[in-house]
């Protein structure tokens, strides 16, 4: 296994050659439900001049995309894309200073197209939850991506970056305060309201046949530090775990009841892991981190967290067992399922990450924002990911390789969630 821990880029030609591409930004994947509403946010939001294109398979399934999107997308010009053609993927990579990719699961469709970019110098994004993919895709293509300067920046949607940007810039907040390093940090969901989407399901369904065939893909998965640049280089904190009921006041002063652990938390935590140890180990030597979701503020919330913790538990199980996959198949959402307008719109969510530093001072940083987070709120994240590689990159920290939300895009992504009205704030408490 490769040791990924230094990413500053080389200077390559394909890196030079990266600046003069015939397109800004290409959405490949636009015939589907999340692919949809990420070109739609574009083509309402990206500034003028910007150069966008839709690629996918299906030349008339994405003019028709197309001439859904308005007056603004008319010339947007189409390229013909298939994950089972490298040539096609090549030739998209040389295309465009940024891919954006929406076709998964990633571990079926994603390599070849995150081999193309990397070799190509280009930038690339995605909205991944798949732990074995980044996991290959560091293994594979962090180095060559290095070599050529492209930034290949994983989780850009709901996973992993309210998690990865509220750590991040509660970590640059108590480095200015001179307040210490970052020690005990727990990603709190306060509110969430949204739906599943098939493509999660899909992407779950893939994780869970991989780890029950091969045991190295089952000990990746269960690593708290799966992601990490050099495992053996990690702090020894002793046991981490992303599936223990957590009382509120053993996280923050004046935080009730119990906290169940957040059904997401088992990829977003490795995601700031890895973060952690591509800053060298910034955040500190003795930060420890997970994730949870409030059920209630009372002794009482302890039979829902107790509830929910099962509950999820049971669904990994009964996807794991063939007579209950059928069953559960039958009801759970199909890929390129989602929910509809309004529902998207009536979505919501904030999470807060409460740290304790090495100083004894307690910090919040929150995330917040309207929209289904899985949908609208993701097509802004990942769009807006896009823009900010594409128009904002010397802002961005200065790193090449397969990254993440962070260490690959960084401050100038908060300004662009922060004009769409997302709330990004961070407090000493």
């Amino acid at each position: 296994m490769s040791n990924d821990s230094d990413p500053r880029p080389e200077t390559g030609a394909a890196a030079q050659a990266a600046q003069s591409r015939d397109l800004d930004v290409v959405v490949y994947g636009a015939t589907g439900f999340v692919g949809r509403l990420v070109a739609g946010h574009l083509a309402q939001h990206a500034p003028a001049g910007v150069r966008m294109g839709l690629a996918g398979r299906d030349r008339g399934r994405l003019e028709e995309i197309r001439n859904g999107l308005g007056p603004g997308a008319a010339g947007w010009p189409i390229l013909i894309a298939d994950a089972a053609d490298d040539a096609s993927l090549d030739a998209l990579a040389r295309s465009a200073r940024v891919v954006i990719s929406t076709v998964g699961p990633y571990a079926r469709y994603g390599l070849p197209l995150v081999r193309a970019c990397a070799e190509a110098g280009t930038d690339y994004v995605d909205l991944t939850g798949e732990v074995l993919f980044h996991r290959e895709s560091i293994d594979r293509y962090h180095e060559t991506a290095v070599r050529t300067g492209a930034r290949i920046v994983h989780s850009c949607g709901f996973d992993s970056v309210p998690s990865d940007l509220g750590v991040y810039r509660l970590y640059r907040k108590v480095a200015e305060d001179g307040a210490g390093e970052l020690t005990d940090t727990t990603l709190v969901v306060s509110d969430l309201r949204g739906g599943i989407s098939g493509g999660t399901v899909d992407s779950l369904r893939m994780q869970i046949d991989a780890m029950k065939k091969d045991k190295a893909a089952r000990r990746t998965g269960l690593s708290p530090y799966s992601l990490s640049p050099d495992r053996t280089a990690e702090p020894d904190l002793g046991r981490q775990s992303d599936s223990s009921i957590v009382r509120g006041s053993d996280v923050a002063p004046g935080l009730g009841g119990f906290l169940a652990p957040f059904f997401m938390g088992p990829y977003n935590t490795r995601v700031v892991r890895r973060s952690a140890a591509l800053l060298g180990h910034a955040y500190g030597r003795g930060f420890r981190y997970r994730e949870v979701m409030a059920v209630g503020s009372s002794p009482l919330s302890l039979v829902p967290a107790a509830a929910l913790t099962a509950g999820m538990g049971g669904l990994v199980a009964g996807l794991g067992f063939g007579p209950t996959r059928k069953l559960l198949d039958r009801v759970l959402p199909a890929p390129g399922d989602g929910p509809g307008e309004k529902a998207r719109a009536n979505g919501r969510f904030a999470v807060d990450v409460h740290a304790t530093t090495t100083a004894g001072a307690h910090y919040r940083s929150r995330v917040a924002a309207h929209g289904d987070p899985g949908y609208a709120a993701t097509a802004v994240m990942l769009g807006e990911s896009a823009l900010a590689l594409a128009l904002d990159r010397a802002g961005a920290p200065e790193s090449a390789g397969v990254l993440t939300p962070a260490t690959g895009i960084g401050e100038p992504l908060a300004e662009r969630l922060r004009a769409h009205g997302f709330t990004l704030e961070v407090e000493r408490r």
